[in-house]
């Protein structure tokens, strides 16, 4: 009896160790909430399995456009244009290059049904996310905050 509560207590203390890196994972610095430059949307910023990062849009400070929930009007796809702004994925497949910087995904702007090439740069409590067509010389940055600490 004594030799099976040890391979029981080997085997417990196996499966803590190998859970235990899992348990204590640290999440990406931007994975978060942040507000975009305007504070109209908060963006959730998450790590997908494919070790790629995403964000969706969760909160509208205006949701509604005549009543109704604001949907996705100019998206160039006529089959999404019934689809909700919240819920929305704008932030598709970026890699994470060094410490603080993010690169090779896209971004897509609801507001004229754009995406374009993006890199992302963490500054401290900020998200610097540059969108530009072909080279990032051509484009457009906007800084986004974190909604929550």
């Amino acid at each position: 009896m004594p030799r099976l509560n040890m391979l029981r207590f080997l085997l417990l203390i196996s499966i803590l160790l190998v859970l235990r890196p899992a348990a204590f994972a640290q999440k990406d610095p931007i994975e978060r909430l942040w507000y975009n430059e305007e504070k109209t949307a908060k963006i959730d910023i998450y790590k997908a399995v494919d070790g790629k990062f995403y964000g969706k849009i969760i909160w509208l400070k205006e949701p509604l456009r005549n009543g109704k929930s604001k949907i996705d009007i100019h998206n160039p796809d006529a089959s999404k244009r019934n689809n909700p702004i919240i819920g929305l994925m704008i932030l598709r497949g970026f890699k994470k290059d060094g410490k603080t910087e993010y690169h090779d995904g896209t971004v897509y702007d609801p507001k004229n049904g754009k995406t374009y090439s993006c890199k992302m740069y963490l500054k401290g409590n900020k998200l610097e996310v540059r969108g530009y067509y072909g080279i990032s010389i051509i484009g457009r940055s906007t800084t986004w905050t974190k909604a929550e600490d």
